[in-house]
């Protein structure tokens, strides 16, 4: 995988990458960091491992990651790869500055690197060029669509005051090539266990909407726009007023692909 597929873009454009922001702290507090350690499968079967640490001082955030295939899908496609994001928080609107991922699959490498300044976007490189295939299908991106945007760590994370506030908004995220809208719709509340954290829960169901800079008739696209079924957990992150998913699934052609938290913690 040079990048991440239509699945797993609504999923680590939400899912992976999670427990790993913060919401702007009293000016006295001390800075503070995270851990989250994830595993992604597919019919019951381990093809990706994630670990995510952030920091944040003062309204700055910065979230640094690693990301694995696992299981059968290494003897198909041995991908390994770095992720990083960094910005400031304005009130409880995240402010993104740089993200970059770095992928290698064999021997072949991909970058995705996106700059930002005032919440639009400024600047991609991808590499290598994403193919647009034939210029009727594609709906191109267009200035409108890169302001007021996040990108796929920024995106993973809510602020709200309290649980029955998380869902309920849509979130507006940019990969490097596509531009799409993240719907979150109340769907329960309950609690889980795992370490680093146990406590209560809100889930929310997902609805994705492609917008620009992707091409329509895309079976998988279509997909995940009609037919998936996609939730997402969340996981309050300390006393910062940050909720992150700790579990999530989707949908897919092949089956449901879901990502569990191994580990969701604070660090001292």
């Amino acid at each position: 995988m040079l990048r991440p597929s239509p699945a797993l873009v609504a999923l680590l454009a939400v899912a992976l990458p999670t427990a790993t922001a913060a919401a702007t702290p009293a000016p006295a507090a001390p800075p503070q960091s995270f851990k989250g350690e994830y595993t992604v499968s597919i019919l019951g079967l381990s093809v990706a491992r994630a670990t995510f640490s952030s920091h944040y001082e003062g309204n700055t955030y910065s979230i640094d990651g690693s990301v694995s295939s696992a299981g059968l899908a290494k003897l198909f496609d041995d991908t390994q790869g770095t992720i990083s994001s960094k910005g400031t928080i304005s009130g409880k609107q995240m402010r993104p500055q740089a993200f970059r991922a770095d992928y290698t699959s064999g021997k072949k490498a991909s970058v995705v690197d996106i700059r930002f300044a005032n919440g639009a976007v400024t600047a991609t490189q991808v590499i290598p060029a994403p193919k647009k295939g034939d210029p009727k299908s594609w709906v191109p991106l267009g200035s409108s669509d890169l302001a007021s945007v996040l990108d796929p760590m920024a995106a993973t994370v809510i602020h709200a005051d309290s649980l029955d506030k998380v869902c309920g908004r849509t979130v507006k995220f940019y990969d490097g090539e596509m531009r799409a809208n993240l719907t979150l719709t109340y769907d329960s509340k309950g609690s889980i266990s795992v370490p680093g954290y146990k406590g209560d829960t809100v889930t929310c169901r997902m609805g994705f909407q492609p917008v620009a800079g992707y091409r329509k008739g895309r079976k998988a696209l279509n997909y995940l726009k009609n037919r998936s079924r996609m939730m997402v957990t969340f996981a309050p992150l300390g006393q910062t007023g940050v909720y992150a998913p700790i579990h999530a699934t989707v949908g897919t052609q092949i089956g449901t692909l879901t990502v569990s938290a191994g580990r969701f913690e604070a660090i001292n």
